[in-house]
């Protein structure tokens, strides 16, 4: 039996114990683990666990279809967990303003149905204004740009949130220190990392070893969902697993305050992120590019 990757959405037909009736049943959700049970996440959140052994079908799924309505309510939890220093919104468009500090936190992004080209030309007058770049934060399908080559060009991925324990490695707390802040290895004031709207955030740390960031924040339907962030590994600390524990820790905090999804954003070439998130059962759900809003 070939069993596909983690986080392969998957139909797994498998026997019932003896004298069940039926003999057989389905289950039909996203791979989280296949050792040494076969571990399904159902569409309800539902954790589902097969022994090989009673495994009649396994077959591999298309990604499911994912609607625009999906990407903005992920794009707008994920903008109130980085909102910046400053926010302005102008016609179904977020402004942040962070000092300069992070593309993130210097753009404007399109959450509203009626965002639109008609907002620019106050969008560059407002970053003007304050010294900055205009940058556009540019979702897949939120607003459609004209064709250029894209700039920091960003898987955004999602998963489903299983009950996990955290990892008595990783020290949680409400605001970075300066152990944090020296692994972090990036000048981004305190209070941008700490800023979040209607939600909170923590810091995680192994000490020595690495650092990261979660956010949970409400999508419009009131939807819970768990960010990370700033997540990154000292060079010496690199291949004993410490961004695994620090991404589990993190994802387990967002469940225990009620998040049911988790969603993290990685640049389109850092191969081995993608490679980290997609074995923790995390899958792309769309990409997102920022555009210089002079340019348009």
């Amino acid at each position: 039996m070939q069993v596909p990757p983690v986080g392969t959405r998957v139909i797994i037909r498998y026997r019932l114990p003896a004298g069940s009736d039926p003999p057989l049943t389905d289950v039909i959700g996203h791979l989280l683990a296949d050792d040494p049970a076969l571990r399904v996440q159902t569409k309800h959140g539902e954790i589902v666990d097969v022994d090989p052994r009673d495994v009649v079908v396994l077959k591999a799924l298309p990604p499911k279809t994912v609607r625009t309505a999906d990407i903005r309510k992920l794009e707008h939890a994920a903008a109130l967990a980085w909102p910046g220093l400053e926010q302005r919104w102008v016609r179904g468009w977020l402004l942040r303003a962070a000092d300069g500090h992070t593309h993130r936190g210097n753009s404007a992004v399109p959450l509203g149905f009626e965002s639109d080209a008609s907002a620019i030309p106050e969008i560059v007058d407002w970053y003007t204004a304050r010294g900055l770049t205009p940058w556009l934060s540019l979702p897949d399908r939120l607003f459609r740009p004209p064709e250029r080559p894209p700039h920091l060009e960003t898987v955004v991925m999602a998963t489903e949130l299983e009950a996990a324990q955290g990892n008595g490695e990783v020290q949680l707390a409400a605001t970075p220190d300066a152990e944090w802040l020296r692994l972090l290895q990036r000048e981004v004031p305190v209070e941008v990392l700490t800023a979040v709207i209607d939600g909170e955030v923590v810091f995680a740390t192994v000490p020595g070893a690495g650092v990261g960031r979660a956010a949970v924040t409400t999508a419009p339907d009131g939807g819970r969902w768990v960010g990370l962030s700033s997540v990154r590994v000292d060079e010496d600390a690199r291949g004993r697993g410490v961004g695994r524990k620090l991404c589990s820790a993190l994802l387990a905090w967002g469940a225990e305050r009620g998040a049911t999804r988790g969603y993290v954003q990685v640049l389109a070439d850092n191969a081995v992120a993608l490679g980290l998130y997609e074995s923790m059962g995390f899958a792309a759900q769309h990409r997102s590019r920022y555009l210089d809003a002079r340019s348009l």
